[in-house]
């Protein structure tokens, strides 16, 4: 920033030197306006006439005589500032490119990710044949962890490859967005997820804090960002490479919640959702389902250690947990809202119920019955397919693989 200054104060004081010179002049020659006008407008071609002519009066030849030296002297005095102002700018570059390679680093920062190399190594055995990622309560307009997640998620892209980021819900908080011009939208999205890497389709499911504001306006967004691919409330999708198949159930989960339905003051959408039909649409789905694999989210989860009240987790558990042991063929129920890492298994339930922490900002943990692994960590998580394999993979914000689920056919 040294250096900057001073070549700004070196430019400065030029330009201020060559003004100086030219108002002089105009000084000198006020007696004669033309003159001067002349002289200001056009120097070189004025003076290189007035030598060459033969001054026919001696009024002419005394200001022609008191010009060129005066002239003189200003000419001699600018070159000497100019020339020690630009002697000031040499010693200053110099200066600056002696400056350690340390502090230069300030504003050209490094990876904060340690031993990076060894990290790629071990993020390469997550590459399958489909890679997705997994990031849930995210908006924090950048705070806490958010952005350094972020930019690890960006990172870690470059060696596995992921086909798109599953965003799991609360991605606005506190109170979602008013509009899809909410300046919301920039601040706890598009300028904290701007890695290249991330320039991915997005497939979003609403939050109970999306629910706090417009929630039509979450599905629209996709008008203005072409990255955000989300076509209903709840919807399905499957992903194709390499012969491997995985089907993606998003669902809906705050209107499947009495809570959320009976609050219309914190809540308005949830009341005007039809919870029949979001469930007789995921029995229809999942009826039909026969890809590798069948992985269903959503917001909520159905086990789960949290202080919320209980009656979240037992409503899901009456009105989607039959459906989805229906068919035995949904592998993983994974999903948010509880802003840490849990891996649970219910004795006799072929399903792995996986809460996938914030990516932003976490809270405290501890087992229950069931529990396999839990973590207060933040991060996200990659979930990676081939035909025989299914595996789900919890990332710390340091980028460590601290739990790894593992589905085999």
């Amino acid at each position: 920033m040294q250096h900057h200054s001073s070549t700004f104060a070196l430019d400065f004081r030029q330009a201020c030197l060559l003004s100086s010179f030219f108002v002089f002049l105009k000084i000198l020659f006020r007696e004669n306006q033309n003159t001067a006008h002349e002289i200001t407008q056009k120097p070189i071609k004025y003076i290189s006439t007035k030598m060459k002519k033969n001054v026919a009066n001696a009024h002419s030849k005394r200001i022609f005589s008191t010009f060129k030296g005066h002239l003189f002297t200003a000419t001699l005095a600018t070159s000497l500032l100019l020339a020690s102002n630009l002697q000031l700018q040499a010693q200053n570059i110099k200066e600056t490119q002696s400056i350690p390679h340390a502090s230069l680093s300030a504003t050209h920062p490094q990876s904060p990710i340690s031993d990076l190399a060894a990290k790629r190594t071990e993020w390469k055995k997550m590459k399958g044949d489909v890679v997705l990622y997994m990031a849930n309560d995210l908006g924090r307009n950048g705070y806490y962890d958010q952005k350094p997640i972020a930019e690890l998620m960006g990172t870690m892209a470059e060696t596995i490859g992921p086909k798109c980021i599953l965003a799991v819900g609360d991605i606005h908080h506190f109170n979602g967005v008013a509009s899809i011009s909410d300046p919301l939208w920039t601040t706890n999205y598009e300028q904290v997820y701007s890695h290249p890497e991330l320039m991915l389709d997005w497939f979003p499911v609403l939050g109970n804090h999306e629910y706090r504001g417009n929630t039509q306006a979450v599905l629209d967004y996709g008008k203005v960002s072409r990255r955000w691919m989300m076509p209903a409330r709840y919807y399905t999708k499957v992903f194709n490479h390499k012969n491997t198949t995985i089907r993606v159930v998003f669902l809906d989960t705050t209107p499947l919640i009495d809570r959320y339905q009976e609050d219309n003051q914190t809540y308005p959408d949830a009341c005007k959702q039809n919870m029949q039909a979001e469930l007789n649409w995921l029995d229809a789905t999942l009826k039909t389902a026969h890809e590798d694999w069948v992985i269903v989210v959503g917001h909520h989860p159905i086990y789960a250690y949290t202080t919320k009240p209980e009656s979240e987790r037992t409503d899901m558990q009456k009105r989607v947990l039959p459906i989805l042991k229906r068919y035995n063929n949904v592998a993983l129920y994974a999903c948010g809202h509880i802003h840490n890492f849990q891996h649970i298994k219910i004795k006799g339930d072929n399903i792995d119920y996986v809460v996938n922490t914030a990516a932003s900002l976490a809270r405290p943990v501890q087992a229950i019955e069931g529990t396999v692994f839990c973590s207060n960590a933040d991060g996200y998580s990659v979930i990676s397919a081939s035909k025989q394999h299914l595996n789900m993979y919890m990332i710390d914000k340091d980028g460590n693989i601290i739990h790894e689920i593992v589905k085999n056919k």
